[in-house]
């Protein structure tokens, strides 16, 4: 295989996971436009394939799709062998879908958008919280989707980053994940002390939740329960010390998180106050980012910050 040299012979190719709307159709239209041939990923296929030729029409021919349902782990070895015996590597993950943890009884969005126009961020954000319920349903699929979806893919798609000059994961996470918001001490050391936390441990953390949510413990325990999103919490949470100890077992790889703040997406209700363009703007740098910058590291925005 020929190097990146002068005109990308060898093009760079990126998969980003629920790309067919919001953040992550917004951060596969920037990567199209700097060059890099995107496949775009949705659970939905008719979704993901509106989305592709949405692209299309601003001149994006360098955006596929492909199906994959992150909570699957079979979609996605489905999605590494067409990978594979398409392009023979991967240069780019952007780990981009995600779910809430909430059913909302907002009826109507727009109602909804005009009732709190003219509110402050931590008021809008709170509005949205009175409308919200957090089941033990919704929490289980949250975590399966948001931290065991994400490893499932980045697993499937390692092996394919590794045969890149230059392999980057970017996940998308958010200030919702920091450690700040657990209220026990004891969690909280365990999942900053990367070098002796295993995935392993993860794994049995997740269940632990679980089994806490389930039965009233959660409080007790030392999970984040103020202001809510609990499950969302923890499931980022994990999925940011989970990015640690894999940026530590790569080197070679550059692996980060990013949250790209307040968005206009459906999942805010379009109330966030950041564009998508703004939102996409700290998982772009970390996409683009030339060889041998940072790993195992956190954005806010655009801005390093520690896990905490």
């Amino acid at each position: 295989m020929e190097g990146n040299t002068g005109n990308q012979s060898v093009k760079e190719v990126a998969v980003v996971t629920g790309g067919n709307r919001g953040i992550g159709l917004e951060i596969c239209r920037q990567l199209a436009s700097n060059g890099v041939t995107v496949i775009l990923t949705a659970r939905d296929e008719k979704r993901g394939a509106e989305a592709v030729s949405i692209l299309g029409t601003l001149g994006l021919s360098n955006v596929l799709f492909h199906q994959l349902d992150v909570s699957d782990p079979s979609s996605a070895v489905r999605l590494a062998d067409f990978i594979k015996e398409k392009f023979g590597k991967l240069d780019i993950l952007v780990n981009n879908a995600a779910i809430a943890g909430t059913t909302s009884e907002i009826g109507n969005p727009e109602t909804f958008r005009q009732e709190v126009a003219g509110m402050e961020l931590k008021e809008r954000v709170d509005r949205i919280r009175k409308h919200m319920t957090e089941p033990y349903k919704q929490a289980e699929e949250c975590l399966r989707t948001n931290y065991h979806g994400t490893k499932a893919v980045t697993k499937a798609l390692l092996p394919l980053l590794r045969f890149s000059s230059h392999g980057r994961i970017v996940n998308i996470s958010s200030r919702y994940g920091l450690l700040r918001f657990f209220r026990g001490e004891e969690l909280k050391q365990e999942l900053s002390n990367i070098d002796n936390l295993s995935e392993e441990r993860l794994d049995e953390l997740s269940e632990l939740f679980l089994k806490d949510f389930k039965d009233g413990q959660v409080e007790r325990r030392g999970w984040p329960t103020e202001g809510g999103f609990i499950a969302y919490k923890v499931s980022k949470a994990l999925m940011n010390a989970y990015s640690r100890i894999l940026a530590k077992e790569h080197p070679s790889l550059c692996i980060n998180c990013v949250h790209p703040g307040f968005v206009q997406t459906d999942m805010s209700f379009q109330v966030g106050d950041l564009t998508v363009e703004e939102g996409a703007r700290g998982a772009l740098m970390m996409a683009l980012a030339p060889k041998g910058g940072m790993t195992g590291g956190f954005l806010n925005r655009t801005e390093v910050a520690p896990f905490v």
